[in-house]
């Protein structure tokens, strides 16, 4: 006995054979259903049993796009992203009054026929036939929701959308007999279930949850019968029965599918009636779609994530594999970002640059030991519009991540080169004669035996005239000695600098290798404030680099089931001892309490960090961290055009910008917020004396990055120096006033407690 469909009918096979059969014999069904007539009966012969035995056995029927949310570590909504606006639901969840309308109007024999409606098929046959065009369709709702099946698997592909929707006897042979399988292992109810969530409705939404959100703002089960007549006439052509944008014509199809619910019996006449004198009732949903939806200006972040998972192997072995599934969505992706520290990075980046100022500003926030990314903002917002000074470039990560080709760091670099120095064996109190000026010492030892030579003479010189050693490794960080740093370079050689840059997970943020040259202790090789962040935090951790995370955990909806993706993980490594670190940490106090960075320093907590400044000041860093959080802001122009010289920044006008003077302050306010209510934790501090051989009469006032002088002690008037300082162990004494100095004095290098004179000029970087 034949095989029946459940449900009754006939089994697939009869189904095949009965179609082919009127195929063949008319000449052209198919052909009179996708094509006119004309030119119909030599097609038919592609519609041979051949060719259908040779097609696919089984639908492939791909998890239906989804909405994708990404969410901040405390499970706040950053941004929804979609490659489809939908969210799929049971049938149960969809009104009753939204299923019979969809059958009612698109395949009123749905539960009468099986995957193919031959009375159909005949009837648009002889229509079309008459009419020499295509008039009128018989796709049964089985076979458009396959259809519809090709379309979602071509995703945003023009190529592949077209081959899926082109109207030829091929397509046509493959959509019917898949048609008929999905008849035999679906059935009716799941069918028109799978066809409500992948519709088009229009607007941008896919699936009837979405149209109903979109155009009534509730959910499906809730649809009232004009609602969901409205819905189920705009399937046949989104932009022609758009409700939004042709009222008019979108109430008449609306009615034409109630008269239709009526004289198949979903509706009485009268019911039919007075819904069609309803106004539409539209309480229209905008989309919201992408980073640019971002809460408290985490749409660089939100873009950052996006990369992470396009680019993480672990989401897949290709590319193309990794943007199947975030194009498919249905992701929760729980990300590190703080809520607090992100609100605190975006309200100091506020109040200190302006959208409208010439030079921008990007900030990034890390923790300490586990790499997480805490907070990332940027003073130009995120967007398209170039007019309102919009972008979509991330000034906080390396290229291949959404950013630029990244900054020199200047002398925010200086600190890798002293752990370098220091894990190597060099003493903290290491004197080098630091001149004002001098000639690069060459040769210098580089990796791999080679040597790096000075053909050419090259020069480098300190900040200011005054500037002259001896310095000792204290001294020369606290105000960011040229010279010295050189000389340091020089004397352990450049590979142990490049080697521990490396541990610490600084890379040029074009992707290339640092260069093997002594004039890296300079920061001349661009890097991103994510990077610097990332590093200093190693610092903070005690010699423990972590790589830098952005996602905690996601979640994939598939279809009514839910399953965890595995995420990146930071992978943590030891770049140095916590000797090392505990010694850096102690000189970079000392850099905000007494020297360049004093405008970064935090009253409330310890911390520690380096100002730096590029030649010709474009562009002007400060890095720094506290036990807790390691933080790097950069201000700059990324066109690296402007210099910032005599510039106005957030309203205040500056005749020259200094890594202290405008990030500083950035780094201090963005840190304070975001620790707020957390722990006062302790660095771990070393004893660094002075160096024997200290020159005494040069402890004179020193400038600090901003030109404003620190405390100091009684210093002599005239020459190139303000105050000079007070006692280097306790400061007890008052500062004096030094006059017509270029710098500004320095003072208490530990602890001090004199008042400060006032001095003039003078840049520390």
């Amino acid at each position: 006995m034949p095989k029946k469909r459940s449900g009754g009918g006939l089994s697939p096979t009869q189904q095949a054979a009965k179609f082919l059969g009127v195929s063949v014999l008319s000449g052209a069904v198919l052909a009179g259903i996708a094509l006119p007539a004309v030119g119909a009966l030599g097609l038919a012969a592609k519609g041979s049993v051949e060719s259908f035995d040779a097609l696919p056995a089984n639908l492939k029927t791909p998890p239906l796009s989804q909405r994708t949310s990404i969410l901040d570590a405390e499970g706040g909504t950053i941004a929804t992203v979609y490659s489809r606006d939908r969210t799929v639901v049971p049938l149960k969840e969809i009104s009753p009054y939204m299923q019979k309308a969809i059958v009612a109007i698109e395949d009123s024999r749905f539960y009468e026929h099986g995957a193919v409606d031959l009375k159909g098929v005949l009837r648009a046959l002889n229509k079309n036939a008459r009419s020499g065009e295509v008039s009128e369709g018989a796709s049964t709702l089985t076979q458009q929701y396959v259809k519809n099946v090709f379309v979602e698997e071509a995703g945003d592909d023009p190529t592949k959308v077209a081959q899926a929707t082109q109207q030829t006897i091929g397509r046509k042979i493959r959509e019917l007999k898949l048609a008929i399988q999905v008849e035999e292992e679906l059935g009716k109810k799941k069918i028109l279930e799978n066809y409500l969530n992948i519709t088009f409705f229009g607007q941008q939404a896919y699936g009837v949850e979405a149209a109903s959100q979109r155009y009534f703002s509730k959910s499906a089960k809730d649809l009232e019968v004009q609602e969901a007549a409205l819905l189920a006439g705009i399937v046949q052509s989104p932009s022609r029965y758009d409700p939004v944008n042709d009222e008019a014509e979108a109430t008449k199809r609306r009615n034409v599918v109630l008269q239709r619910m009526a004289e198949v019996g979903d509706i009485s006449q009268a019911e039919a009636d007075k819904a069609k004198a309803a106004p539409l009732g539209l309480k229209v949903s905008r989309p919201k779609n992408g980073c640019i939806t971002a809460v408290k200006g985490a749409g660089f972040f939100c873009d950052y994530v996006r990369e992470v998972f396009l680019s993480d192997p672990v989401f897949g072995k290709t590319k193309e594999d990794r943007a199947k599934i975030w194009n498919q969505g249905g992701l929760t992706i729980r990300t590190t970002l703080d809520p607090q520290a992100q609100e605190s990075v975006q309200q100091s980046i506020k109040d200190h640059v302006y959208t409208s100022d010439e030079v921008a500003t990007a900030a990034t926030i890390v923790e300490p030991g586990t790499g997480k990314i805490v907070g990332m903002g940027q003073s130009r917002p995120y967007g398209v519009d170039i007019k309102q000074g919009e972008t979509t470039l991330n000034l906080s990560v390396d290229n291949d991540m959404g950013g630029g080709a990244g900054y020199q760091p200047g002398s925010t670099f200086k600190p890798i080169v002293a752990a370098a120095a220091l894990e190597g064996g060099t003493p903290p109190t290491q004197s080098y004669s630091s001149p004002y000026e001098m000639e690069y010492p060459s040769p210098v030892a580089a990796c791999g035996g080679k040597n790096w030579v000075n053909n050419e003479g090259a020069k480098l010189a300190n900040e200011n005239e005054t500037e002259v050693g001896p310095y000792d490794m204290k001294e020369a960080t606290a105000l960011s000695v040229n010279t010295y740093y050189v000389q340091l370079i020089s004397d352990i050689g450049i590979c142990p600098v490049t080697q521990m840059a490396d541990k610490m997970g600084v890379e040029r943020a074009n992707g290339n290798k640092l260069e093997q040259t002594p004039s890296i202790a300079l920061g001349v090789t661009e890097v991103s404030p994510l990077t610097m962040a990332s590093a200093y935090a190693t610092f903070a951790s005690r010699g423990m680099y972590c790589t830098p995370v952005a996602i905690e955990s996601i979640t994939q909806r598939i279809g009514n089931k839910s399953k965890s993706l595995e995420v990146p993980k930071s992978t943590c490594s030891r770049a140095m001892s916590e000797t090392t670190a505990d010694s850096i940490s102690t000189l970079l106090k000392g850099v905000v309490e007494d020297g360049t960075g004093t405008e970064a320093g935090l009253d409330s907590r310890p911390s520690a960090g380096k100002t730096g400044t590029t030649d010709e000041r474009f562009a002007a860093w400060f890095v720094g961290y506290t036990p807790n959080l390691a933080g790097a802001v950069w201000v700059g122009d990324p066109k690296h055009e402007r210099k910032m010289v005599d510039i106005t920044i957030g309203g205040v006008p500056h005749a020259k910008v200094f890594g202290g003077a405008v990030p500083g302050p950035i780094w201090r306010d963005m840190m304070s917020g975001a620790l707020e209510g957390k722990p006062v934790d302790q660095f771990n501090l070393v004893d660094i004396p002075d160096s024997a051989d200290k020159d005494k009469d040069k402890d004179k006032g020193r400038g600090n990055d901003d030109g404003n002088r620190d405390d100091g002690g009684n210093g002599d008037d005239g020459g190139d120096e303000g105050g000079g300082p007070g006692g280097v162990i306790g400061g007890l004494i008052d500062g004096g006033t030094g006059n017509g100095g270029n710098d500004g004095g320095w003072g208490n290098f530990i602890q001090g407690q004199g008042n400060g004179g006032n001095g003039i000029g003078g840049r520390r970087d």
